[in-house]
Order: structure tokens, then C-alpha cells, then sequence
């Protein structure tokens, strides 16, 4: 763990600093098991780069996100406001964040809380980053010449619009991108936006990571790239309900660049 450097946003105001970005993690990037693996790559990446970065630490608390989904808007409110005040006692100006759901939550509905930063997907960071020339790509390392899927998040892509990033980074890997049928704005949620990753699905012939991964699978790809935790999560029990996760592997995009970089 020593090989990186994660500095908080109490140790830079004790020392009279104030980062480009704060680093929101969010709970999945904390607390989950895989997931912790992306942030730890997205972190040596801009160690790497010479971003000035902090994170909350334990000032950070959830975005309030699930709350609101399920209908809970006195604790999303609470939540929110909490968070806010945090950052704005920080003067934070500008948030990047791994998870759609922070982005998005952050983003669009913050400000309506008196929130207002500007707030940028880890992908469309990661590809400024390369586009700068700042992070020199090395040709794929491990993945040159495979093909490669991308998923797109609902809270990424249809919420926000962001297409292009995730692709322009999986494109500089050196890598072929196959596209799935649907994709972009008709790309098919892998089923956790909808609650279906924390509970029993409803009878059906099929849950929706299932379809989804079949999906992927027709494409060919050796590997499935996402921007987000809940879909890394819903993609990878999808692959290994097919018996497939020796042949085809689940990665988030700072994963494969940290790969590239010989990060990881």
C-alpha cells in the first residue's frame, strides 16, 4: 500500500494547501471489495501524472443517491446538505469521481442544495489526461490487438451524456472496440440502477445482467470495460453465471489504463 500517496482534505488545509480536484470515492470505491482495486488504480494514476488531488477521508459520506432512488428524500436531504457543507468548507471547486450515480447526484441535483462544482466523470478526466499528453499510452499492453466491449452506464451515458470518453480511452489502448447491439443512447442498463443488484429478482424468463451479458459475450470481446461500480458488479456475476470469467474479464477503465502504464 506504500506506493501511493492519498493525502485528505484535512491534511492539505492543515498545511495551507487547496488541491486541483477532490477525489470523490464514494461507497462502492470504499467499501466494496473489487471496486477498492479501482480506486487504488485511478490514485496511482494521478500519483503518477503530478495531479494535485485530496480526498474527504471520513468526511465523505454517501451522495444521498440511494436514498432519493428509493424514495427517501428527507434522508437524501440530510445527506446532501451534510456533504455540502463539507465541501464547501473546503472551497472545493472541482470534484472527480469513478461512479456515475456520485457524478450524476452531485452534479444535477447539488446544486439545488447550494452545491455548485464543477463535477467530472474519472473518464472524462482520464481522457483529458491522455489528450494533454500527460499520460502517454504504451499501445495495450496485455489487451493490444484484442477486441474489447463497453458498457455504457445508464447515469453515465442516457443521464449525461458522456459517450465518448470511455471510448477514446479504450481506443488509445490500441485495442479493437466492438461494439454491442444496443449501445450509447440505446445501450440496455445491466440491471442495477433498478435495485435488481440488491435484491432477488422479480419472476421472469431472464434477469437483466444475463441479457446484458449475453450482449457482450456475441461480441467477441476478451474483455468488458465499464465506468462504474454497480455495472463492474452486475457484468462480472453475469460472466460468471455464464462460466466464461477464465475467457472473459470485467475491467473499469482506469484499470486498464493503470495495466498500460504498468501500474498494476
Amino acid at each position: 500500500m506504500s506506493n501511493y500517496k492519498v493525502p485528505t482534505m484535512a491534511e492539505m488545509a492543515a498545511s495551507g494547501d487547496n488541491p486541483e480536484i477532490l477525489f470523490w470515492v464514494g461507497c462502492a470505491g470504499s467499501f466494496d471489495e473489487r471496486y477498492k482495486a479501482v480506486t487504488q488504480a485511478f490514485v496511482k494514476i494521478l500519483n503518477k501524472v503530478g495531479v494535485s488531488f485530496a480526498v474527504l477521508g471520513p468526511e465523505e459520506a454517501c451522495t444521498g443517491d440511494p436514498a432519493r432512488r428509493a424514495g427517501n428524500e428527507f434522508l437524501f436531504q440530510m445527506q446532501a446538505v451534510a456533504n455540502i457543507q463539507v465541501m464547501n468548507g473546503y472551497d472545493v471547486k472541482k470534484v472527480v469521481t469513478a461512479c456515475p450515480h456520485c457524478f450524476n447526484t452531485i452534479k444535477n441535483e447539488y446544486p439545488a442544495l447550494g452545491g455548485n462544482y464543477e463535477v467530472i466523470h474519472h473518464s472524462q478526466f482520464l481522457q483529458t489526461l491522455i489528450n494533454e499528453g500527460k499520460i502517454v499510452m504504451k499501445g495495450g499492453g496485455e489487451f493490444k490487438g484484442k477486441k474489447i466491449t463497453f458498457h455504457d452506464s445508464c447515469y453515465l451515458g442516457r443521464a449525461n451524456n458522456v459517450y465518448e470518453a470511455p471510448r477514446e480511452i479504450i481506443k488509445a489502448l490500441d485495442v479493437e472496440l466492438v461494439e454491442m447491439k444496443r449501445c450509447r443512447t440505446k445501450g440496455l442498463c445491466c440491471g442495477a440502477g433498478g435495485a435488481q443488484m440488491f435484491k432477488e429478482p422479480e419472476a421472469g424468463k431472464k434477469d437483466i445482467n444475463i441479457e446484458r451479458t449475453e450482449e457482450a459475450l456475441r461480441t467477441g470481446a476478451s474483455a468488458i470495460a465499464v465506468g462504474c461500480p454497480f455495472c463492474l458488479t452486475m457484468m462480472s456475476d453475469g460472466v460468471k453465471n455464464k462460466e466464461k470469467e477464465n475467457e472473459v474479464k470485467v475491467f473499469d477503465l482506469a484499470e486498464l489504463i493503470a495495466k498500460d502504464q504498468g501500474l498494476s
